[in-house]
């Protein structure tokens, strides 16, 4: 019994730690008969021990597998929403994580920025383990791009002919000039007689010189027109009316030609006129440091007469003398340089550019590069639309075989083959890519000090409260702020107008966009330009126009039927126009359109109180003023409004106006009556009567675009 009884204790023990053991540990069956347990023992204890190898696994605890922590990429200035958005938490698990440190919890933001020991004590303390993130080195692109070549041999040089611009204020006869140069009658398809792009022309003179012709616009809207005019010249024409005299855009020409450093011969147009006075012009031309060689300076004035085409050889011999001072060279071998004139889409021959080549000769197969597009050489095109085979320095010509349509003034330049054309753009986007994002990271540093600077001028008030209560309060505040009500949501889209603009060339859509970024009446009338584009007006500009509920203006642009009964059927507007002015005209007309109408107020009549009395009206008394009318009449169907002092008491309409005990429509200058109105109103003598109506006038928008 005593082997038993040490046994028993042993197993005692055991059962404590597992009981499934206790079967193999006996070397004798248990339940003998002869043993009775000690009273510590207990009856579970004994179940326990004739319990056989296997069972009882159910309520043993099973040991959970070791789990891994959750890695969190972490990196130096971390903002506690890039934290909470890396560890897939909210901002208040940060904020909670953060409690008892010497973090100021009252200034912890979203876009608050967190020290590198706070942002592994967050990590730590939610349960995870951090990991740096790995820093991804970029590689520097190379310079893939294409530039001019260096200076000629002077060996290469040869005589090229100039490149002469015509410039001057609208209407003064540039257009007409070349007409009587070229023999031509371009003037006659201009619309409303302003020309409306750049034309480059090669006039051959009786005597065998060559000269390149560019017409600019005069018109205001084409300044940066005349701008490439002038930069792509050798020469500058300037055409002055000797009746009219120097104008402002006479005035913007000489302004392009000195900051281009292009030397000006004045054509004084007109002069077959009664009223001509060409000694005025080359008076007012001295304000503006143009001295005449009859005033002892060295720019040429030939007196003209375009529409006779009096005086047109000399001022063209004027011309080729200069350009022989001058001494213009060109280099016509090697890769082509030039400069894009004016750019457009042709249904037929699709992107086409006039461009003046500068160095090199341009053939059809040449490879070239323009800002971020380029052109295999399909055809070439001379200003009679004849084909031609090559152009050298000097020559302007149209280019068919554009990818994509270049913009104006850009400046081509011949590459190797189409693989290194490609390299280019490539570069160029890239480059520009790059030159945007910094753009974007300065203005959005630009940005986040202003909004920590505001924001720490709002916080100022609510310093003393909890963040809690403090996000409680700048949420109401902006919920006040953003409760809009309807009618004035809907007033708000009524004020605005969506525009999309279709034009006919680069320069002239370039011209339209200038004159809209002048627009001024914002807080009148919203308008902002949703697309622009060259060509005619497509189904894309109708979905455009649709969805932003805008008007399309189309400038030298044609609408098939297809589109215009498209256009019709979803109640889109389009408004098609040949001359800039009439555009800008019908713009600013519904602009004004849009803008709900003045009210203004028109006094009919006054009267003065005299008296106060009650006048029963079935069980109810109505207040009635007795009154004499002093000014004017008093209409019964007109607005009233009672005055006491300075004060308005009420205004409304009459329920009763008597003159004795008369009911009556109107009461005149001197006559007595007695009135009451649509409100309780308690009258006083000496209260003016004051009969007045509104009337309703249309607005007109206050943005002056300069003509």
């Amino acid at each position: 019994m005593n082997r038993a009884t040490s046994l028993i204790r042993r197993v005692r023990l055991i059962t404590h730690t597992d009981p499934t053991l206790v079967a193999n540990y006996l070397p004798f069956p248990i339940f003998a008969p002869a043993w009775t347990p000690a009273p510590p023992l207990t009856c579970h204890h004994a179940r326990f021990l004739a319990t056989k190898q296997g069972k009882g696994h159910s309520k043993v605890q099973k040991v959970k597998p070791k789990q891994d922590k959750q890695e969190v990429e972490i990196k130096q200035k971390m903002t506690v929403s890039a934290l909470a958005q890396a560890m897939n938490k909210d901002f208040d698990h940060v904020f909670e994580a953060l409690l008892n440190t010497s973090v100021d919890l009252d200034s912890l933001e979203p876009h608050s920025v967190l020290e590198e020991q706070w942002i592994k004590e967050v990590v730590k303390r939610s349960g995870m383990k951090f990991k740096w993130a790995k820093l991804v080195e970029s590689k520097e692109r190379e310079n893939k791009d294409t530039q001019r070549r260096a200076p000629p041999d002077p060996a290469v040089l040869v005589s090229r002919p100039p490149v002469v611009t015509i410039m001057g204020h609208v209407d003064h006869g540039k257009t007409t000039l070349l007409d009587s140069l070229r023999k031509s009658q371009v003037a006659a398809g201009e619309a409303g007689g302003i020309t409306q792009h750049i034309g480059a022309f090669l006039v051959q003179l009786p005597s065998g010189e060559k000269i390149t012709f560019l017409d600019t616009p005069g018109h205001a809207a084409f300044s940066a027109m005349r701008a490439r005019g002038a930069l792509a010249t050798d020469i500058v024409i300037l055409v002055v009316a000797a009746d009219d005299g120097v104008m402002k855009q006479t005035i913007e020409s000489i302004l392009h030609a000195k900051k281009a450093q292009v030397p000006i011969i004045v054509a004084v147009n007109k002069c077959d006129k009664h009223q001509a006075d060409p000694a005025r012009v080359k008076q007012e031309l001295l304000s503006h440091d143009v001295v005449c060689e009859e005033y002892g300076g060295e720019v040429q004035a030939i007196h003209v007469s375009a529409l006779k085409g009096n005086n047109l050889l000399e001022l063209a011999e004027a011309t080729v003398t200069l350009a022989e001072v001058m001494e213009l060279k060109g280099d016509p071998t090697g890769l082509v340089e030039g400069t894009i004139i004016e750019s457009r889409s042709d249904k037929g021959k699709g992107p086409v550019t006039t461009a003046i080549v500068q160095r090199g000769t341009l053939k059809k197969g040449c490879t070239l590069v323009a800002g971020k597009t380029w052109a295999k050489v399909r055809f070439l095109f001379d200003e009679n639309n004849c084909t031609v085979k090559e152009a050298g320095p000097s020559t302007a010509v149209e280019i068919v075989g554009w990818k994509e349509l270049p913009s104006a003034g850009e400046e081509i330049l011949e590459v190797e083959s189409e693989k290194r054309a490609r390299e280019v753009v490539d570069w160029r986007c890239y480059q520009e890519e790059q030159d945007k994002l910094k753009e974007d990271m300065q203005a959005i540093e630009v940005k986040q000090r202003e909004h920590q600077e505001s924001y720490k001028k709002e916080r100022e008030p609510l310093a003393h409260l909890s963040w809690r209560q403090r996000k409680s309060a700048l949420y109401k505040a902006n919920k006040k702020l953003m409760a809009m009500r309807p009618s004035e949501k809907l007033e708000s889209q009524e004020l605005s107008l969506p525009l999309i603009v279709k034009g006919d060339v680069d320069g002239s859509v370039e011209a339209i966009l200038n004159i809209l970024e002048s627009y001024d009446a914002h807080h009148q009338c919203q308008m902002e330009v949703v697309h622009f584009g060259i060509g005619d007006v497509s189904e894309n500009d109708l979905n455009l126009a649709e969805t932003f509920s805008g008007t399309i203006y189309g400038f030298n642009v044609g609408v098939n039927k297809s589109i215009q009964q498209m256009a019709t059927k979803k109640g889109i507007m389009l408004k098609m126009h040949k001359v800039i002015y009439k555009l800008i005209d019908d713009l600013k007309d519904e602009l004004s359109s849009k803008l709900p109408p003045s009210v203004k107020e028109n006094v009919i009549g006054e009267a003065s109180v005299l008296a106060m009395f009650d006048v029963t009206v079935g069980k109810k008394k109505v207040p009635v003023a007795g009154c004499r009318v002093q000014k004017g009449q008093l209409d019964r169907k007109m607005k009233f409004r009672l005055v006491r002092g300075r004060d308005v008491i009420w205004e409304g309409s009459l329920t009763a106006l008597k003159h004795h005990k008369d009911d009556v429509q109107m009461v005149k200058t001197g006559m007595e009556c007695g009135l009451s109105v649509d409100q309780d109103i308690e009258f006083r003598p000496g209260d003016e009567v004051v009969c007045y109506e509104e009337t309703e006038t249309r607005q007109t928008i206050s943005w002056d675009p300069g003509f």
